[in-house]
């Protein structure tokens, strides 16, 4: 059983404003798989969701290094990046499972470009749509502690 919820955010403050919510509302060991068009607001999203776990540091892209760590919150956040991942192999060759089955909370951006085998069986989906309105931000949550923690969302974008 999945529970889906669709967002309709018209800036970019929107995007940030609904990570940090969803950043108060996470829990230990989640796994974030964000989708969407380059451009659309995936990084905007989590840094939100870095704000609302305390942490301070700037957030920005890993897509150069992968993984960015960042551990001055309430929990720590690992920010993955697959888009410059060419082969499925690789993927399994990053060794994922140190963060994908930790303490933190994992986001992983262009969650796509993987198999799903890779990561757990329960975690959060967001399917990020950007169009000349605005963003239309889907979550589908897969597992009973996704499904409590989407309860607790917003109905709209603040």
């Amino acid at each position: 059983m999945t529970k889906e919820m669709t967002y309709n955010c018209v800036s970019a403050q929107n995007t940030q404003n609904l990570g940090f919510l969803l950043g108060q509302k996470v829990f230990e060991g989640a796994v974030i798989l964000c989708t969407g068009e380059l451009g659309a607001g995936k990084t905007c999203l989590t840094k939100g969701l870095a704000q609302g776990l305390g942490i301070q540091d700037e957030v920005t892209s890993p897509t150069f290094v992968l993984i960015k760590e960042y551990t001055d919150g309430r929990l720590p956040l690992y920010h993955m990046d697959l888009y410059r991942l060419e082969k499925e192999v690789s993927v399994f060759d990053l060794g994922l499972d140190d963060y994908l089955y930790g303490c933190g909370v994992c986001v992983i951006e262009w969650a796509d470009k993987a198999p799903l085998v890779v990561f757990p069986k329960e975690y959060l989906h967001i399917q990020i749509i950007f169009s000349n309105q605005g963003r239309h931000i889907k979550l589908t949550a897969h597992g009973t502690l996704y499904e409590k923690m989407m309860e607790e969302m917003p109905l709209k974008c603040i």
